[in-house]
């Protein structure tokens, strides 16, 4: 799992579910701007950090340490991710999410239907598909 490190004790801890069916372990989930990652190294945190892409962070669940779910969000972006290397070379990570505002849902919709929009025209003046 990322963000689990091998050889570490088996302790449920909360975890966050992403779109791809990605399941990230927490050492804390406060709150969606405070979720922090502990990784055995940096490429495994990058590994992690790759993972949070606008796709799989538009459907994300939590989890807590028995498996029940206490959060479904939906439209989440990833604002910062700031990094601290332990003494012991673990790499523990706090993302920061947040809810897309109701003005970059706005500006998402619409671009889907400009694109929609032109393609409709476009198939309108060639006379629509080939076959």
């Amino acid at each position: 799992m990322p963000g689990g490190l091998p050889g570490e004790r088996n302790t449920m801890k909360d975890t966050l579910i992403l779109k791809d069916g990605t399941v990230i372990g927490l050492e804390a989930g406060a709150s969606l701007g405070a979720l922090q990652v502990l990784s055995a190294d940096k490429a495994s945190m990058v590994s992690t950090w790759d993972k949070l892409t606008r796709d799989n962070l538009s459907s994300v669940q939590v989890k807590n340490g028995d498996g029940m779910a206490v959060g479904n969000y939906s439209g989440l972006l990833l604002v910062s991710e700031t990094s601290v290397v332990q003494e012991d070379g673990l790499v523990l990570t706090t993302y920061c999410l947040r809810q897309k505002t109701e003005l970059e849902q706005i500006k998402e919709r619409l671009a889907s239907v400009e694109e929609t929009t032109d393609i409709l025209t476009m198939d309108a003046l060639t006379g629509g598909e080939a076959v």
